[in-house]
């Protein structure tokens, strides 16, 4: 087994150089080729910059590729990520390749329609290289050849999800031939069952295991040095699956904290450059629907103003993300009352709701000035509606991670609010419904999402019969 790890090893580096000069290949004959189409006799008709900074470019990749770890295994990974480091990299070579043209003053003579037709057209082969490599390396794989050969060390849920993974997920070229663990009586049959600790340093070296997946709970978190320990004089590699799933709470990520590495438990996806992207479309978005909706704001306002005495806007405190409070703004819809320092929530045919004020809540436009709060940062378009104090020191001891909805900004719509959950939340099941529609939109969020719901709100509304 020894040997056939060293073949393979051979193999893999013969296959690392041959891709690597592969890339430098097709970035010369890509240069080359929008030449012909641009140039009337070619690039040898151009000026001999364009020549030089295609070569250049080529030779680059060689040294600058690897740094971006693109030839590095990619079983399993996400492609979309070996997608943006081949844009990174080959946007590199191509401004290092423009510098070297104007550090020997001839950036001037560099065709700029060439160069941008090539920078365009070599990173569109890259990729579409790689789609054609995996593609073929997946109906390999499929077939069972060249399948990297796994050991699952825990056999709970983790485990057997892992195992159900590799069978999913052919073309990623594992095949799982053992599993360790001494109690679990529900092992697949086509694996060898390993009770004993002491069987599996032996059963590495006889079965050529490349890979060992640590998926232990987290309870057995303090035996990982153990084990670790007992396979350090093994050529294989070793990964650790953490448990996260079992923590419940909003998502996990991985990060670096004072020079080590860490995982975040709780970390909600909209954070980093999606939280920048995420606010920068809410401030954008809210002004346009300011601006384009300003003469009908304008009338409402007036026919609050006529309808009763009192105020245009209704301000009231609420949580924001991370539970700061804020002053929330909707048009008024009741005439001015006491609560006698609590919230009482609107009901069908509620006295204090004026004639206007319930068009505008059956309709949802006493919701419009909350664009405002958008605009100041204080709340998204999409995300968690906002509840009143006083519901947030009931609920948050009664339904299980109620709180974590204060972990984003709240939303004017929202995911729970689109499928039917909105209006009057009188028990305790109403608004656990709720918090669960909730937290799947924190778990699951992405740009897509977001604009789905916008549209769904848009075409129609929040109209129903709980709107009143």
């Amino acid at each position: 087994m020894a040997s056939e790890w060293n073949v393979a090893a051979e193999r893999h580096s013969a296959l690392h150089y041959l891709y690597r000069l592969g890339d430098a290949v097709l970035i010369a004959v890509c240069g080359i080729a929008m030449g012909a189409l641009y140039f009337h006799d070619g690039i040898r008709s151009a000026a001999p910059v364009n020549g030089f900074l295609t070569m250049l470019c080529a030779l680059g990749a060689l040294l600058i590729f690897p740094a971006f770890g693109i030839y590095e295994s990619w079983r399993g990974r996400s492609r979309a990520v070996l997608g943006l480091r081949i844009a990174a990299a080959w946007t590199v070579v191509f401004i290092s390749g423009l510098l070297g043209a104007f550090l020997i003053h001839q950036i001037g003579a560099v065709s700029r329609v060439w160069s941008m037709g090539w920078f365009i057209g070599t990173g569109v082969m890259l990729a579409l290289s790689r789609v054609v490599m995996f593609r073929m390396l997946a109906n390999v794989r499929q077939q069972g050849i060249n399948a990297k050969r796994v050991l699952i060390f825990g056999y709970g849920p983790l485990g057997r999800e892992m195992y159900d993974r590799v069978q999913h997920f052919r073309d990623a070229g594992y095949r799982v031939v053992g599993v360790y663990d001494e109690e679990s009586d529900v092992i697949p049959y086509d694996v060898t069952p390993l009770r004993q600790i002491e069987e599996v340093s032996s059963f590495v070296r006889d079965h050529g295991v490349r890979e060992i997946w640590l998926t232990l709970p987290m309870a057995a978190c303090r035996d990982l040095s153990g084990v670790v320990r007992q396979f350090r004089n093994e050529m294989i590699d070793i990964r650790w699956v953490p448990d996260v799933s079992s923590v419940e709470l909003l998502g996990h990520r991985f990060s670096e904290f004072m020079g080590l590495p860490v995982i975040d438990l709780n970390s909600p996806p909209v954070s980093g450059i999606t939280g920048v992207v995420k606010a920068s479309f809410d401030r954008v978005f809210s002004l346009g629907v300011l601006v384009c909706l300003s003469p009908l704001l304008l009338l409402i306002a007036a026919m609050v103003k006529l309808s009763s005495p009192g105020p245009v806007l209704f301000r009231q405190q609420r949580l924001g993300i991370d539970g700061q409070p804020f002053n929330v703004f909707k048009f008024r819809t009741m005439r001015p009352h006491q609560d006698g320092g609590g919230v009482t929530q609107a009901v069908r045919g509620d006295p204090r709701v004026t004639r206007v004020g319930a068009f505008l809540r059956r309709t949802s436009l006493d919701e419009l000035p909350q664009f405002i709060n958008v605009l100041r940062g204080e709340m998204s378009v999409v995300g968690p509606r906002p509840h009143a104090m006083e519901h947030n020191e009931l609920y948050k001891e009664l339904i299980d991670r109620y709180m974590l909805r204060h972990r984003v900004k709240p939303g004017i719509t929202g995911w729970a609010q689109i499928n039917g959950l909105r209006g009057q939340t009188d028990t305790i099941e109403k608004m656990r419904k709720r918090i669960e529609f909730d937290i799947y939109y924190i778990q699951h969020w992405s740009f897509q999402l977001d604009l789905r719901i916008i549209l769904r709100t848009a075409l129609h509304g929040w109209t129903g019969t709980t709107a009143y």
